[in-house]
């Protein structure tokens, strides 16, 4: 299944896409696409709906952010040995874990706003993936039961603010429209392998990063294995696995993010963001 939210901001519906892909209204069975739809139960309670007899979704409707009332969002740095080359880091020796503010996430193609003071804005495509059900020590061998599905994510940062403002990188990561998600969680049944995917991100419509989950340092067994020893994971969480390398910040000469820019973000089978690049303007 490929679940979704459209609709205005702070007023999202909860939908499916059809197996001709046309959007349909899912808000006679669930309240939203959220941690208790997304559980075992609620995945099986959505798999006996009958999709045709659904109401579509108006056209041009805006899709929101894929996963409603995030409880936390996780991320993994440092995930793709190139990118921590380029960065000039040391590969971790165990996944390299950090925190984005929830206030950040967005749908997949609402605007992206560089905040006050950005002078480093810079782009990170990544494989996202949602929990659904509470895990807690879980082994590595179980750890892909635990998630209900995946979905494309742009780890939107600023550099200037992630590196040279004080304490972690929580700064750079965390600003309002820094975290577009979406445009649906592909339920797990749908992704046989999420170490098998291709990712690719373009700005303007060059190419800047292109690669594949399989280099990924740490798969996403062990990421979940590994943070549900330092953290309980609950359904509806969210954790974005890492970026290959072609990010801006390590690119020569550097490129950072303007207005008027444009990003187009994939992963394989999980489909695409478009975002426009705005300045803050309040």
């Amino acid at each position: 299944m490929k679940l979704l939210r459209c609709g205005d901001p702070g007023q999202e519906r909860p939908a499916i896409l059809d197996a001709a892909g046309a959007i349909r209204d899912l808000s006679g069975h669930v309240a939203d696409i959220d941690g208790t739809a997304l559980g075992d139960a609620g995945l099986a309670a959505l798999r006996k709906i009958d999709v045709q007899s659904l109401p579509l979704v108006a056209a041009g409707t805006r899709i929101g952010p894929c996963v409603g009332s995030v409880g936390k969002y996780v991320c993994i740095g440092l995930n793709y040995a190139d990118h921590a080359a380029e960065a000039g880091m040391a590969l971790p020796k165990e996944p390299t874990i950090f925190m984005k503010a929830t206030s950040s996430i967005i749908g997949p193609n609402d605007n992206v706003v560089l905040p006050k003071g950005a002078t480093q804005g810079d782009w990170e495509v990544e494989l996202g993936f949602v929990i659904g059900r509470k895990a807690s020590y879980v082994g590595e061998q179980d750890a892909l039961d635990y998630i209900a599905g995946y979905f494309v994510a742009n780890d939107v940062s600023e550099r200037d603010f992630q590196i040279n403002r004080g304490g972690q990188w929580t700064k750079g990561k965390s600003c309002d429209t820094f975290g577009p998600i979406g445009p649906w969680v592909v339920t797990r049944d749908e992704v046989p392998d999420p170490q098998k995917l291709n990712l690719k991100l373009s700005v303007n419509g060059a190419v800047m990063q292109s690669s594949s989950t399989a280099q990924m340092v740490f798969g996403v067994a062990k990421i979940v294995s590994h943070l549900s020893q330092f953290m309980s994971l609950h359904p509806g969480d969210i954790v974005a696995t890492g970026t290959p390398s072609g990010v801006g910040l390590g690119r020569k000469p550097q490129v950072f993010l303007k207005p008027g820019d444009r990003m187009t973000v994939t992963v394989e089978g999980l489909g695409e963001q478009n975002q426009l690049v705005v300045a803050y303007d309040k």
